[in-house]
């Protein structure tokens, strides 16, 4: 009489399992650490290079994992402008109806919708509340959405920043207000914590066009200003 034998299968099942879910979880945690450290290594790939030549003092740090994790999960709606300098109050809420156009041949925008009549970032660029408007004396200060360089769409307002960064001292900036066009001369880049509102200060002894967008790319941590001053008419 032969002799039948019956192979257990179920522990190389179990096996099988645990490798396929030990392997999902490796992927799954591969990503989350890659999604977290991603704005870091767009940093050090497109920001901190350009802002070295220029000569610009970066005050970003090597964030931890936990600071990371915050900056992700943070839910400020940063489609409104109000929000991007949580401790700014200015000195007019009200809004002037102004919508005017900016055109910045450095990094091919042209003839973009900047708006004074609201604070929504999807569909302008917003001349801030209690600031100037290009061509008076003060300051007009201009928040627009950034995004990561290959992502740039000149058309898109949430991209629309993202090569602001290329930027330098002498680049010149156009603002085209009824009909009158104003050319406006870069002469000065920072970068600042959402607690500091120096950009939004206003100096009326000459006009000035300030572009306040966040860096580096992918985050909300840091502020780029770039300040530019009246060159002619």
């Amino acid at each position: 009489m032969g002799k039948y034998y019956y192979k257990k299968s179920g522990k190389n099942k179990l096996k099988k399992y645990l490798r396929l879910i030990s392997i999902l979880l490796f992927v799954i945690g591969t990503s989350i650490l890659s999604y977290f450290l991603f704005p870091l290594i767009s940093w050090q790939i497109y920001f901190q290079p350009a802002f070295t030549s220029q000569n610009i003092t970066s005050s970003i740090p090597y964030a931890s994992i936990v600071d990371l994790a915050k900056n992700s999960i943070d839910t400020t709606d940063y489609t409104r402008a109000e929000n991007w300098f949580p401790n700014f109050n200015p000195s007019s809420n009200n809004l002037d109806p102004i919508s005017y156009a900016i055109s910045i041949p450095k990094i091919n925008l042209e003839e973009a919708e900047v708006s004074a009549s609201d604070t929504d970032l999807t569909k302008h660029l917003v001349n801030y509340q209690g600031t100037s408007i290009p061509g008076k004396n003060g300051n007009a200060v201009i928040f627009g959405h950034s995004t990561l360089p290959q992502l740039f769409n000149a058309k898109d307002y949430k991209t629309i920043f993202a090569n602001a960064y290329k930027l330098k001292n002498g680049d010149t900036i156009f603002a085209t207000v009824k009909g009158v066009k104003y050319s406006y001369k870069i002469f000065k880049i920072i970068i600042v914590d959402p607690s500091d509102t120096s950009a939004l200060v206003q100096d009326y002894n000459n006009s000035h066009l300030t572009l306040v967008t966040c860096t580096p790319p992918g985050t909300i941590w840091k502020r780029l200003v770039i300040k530019s001053r009246l060159e002619r008419i």
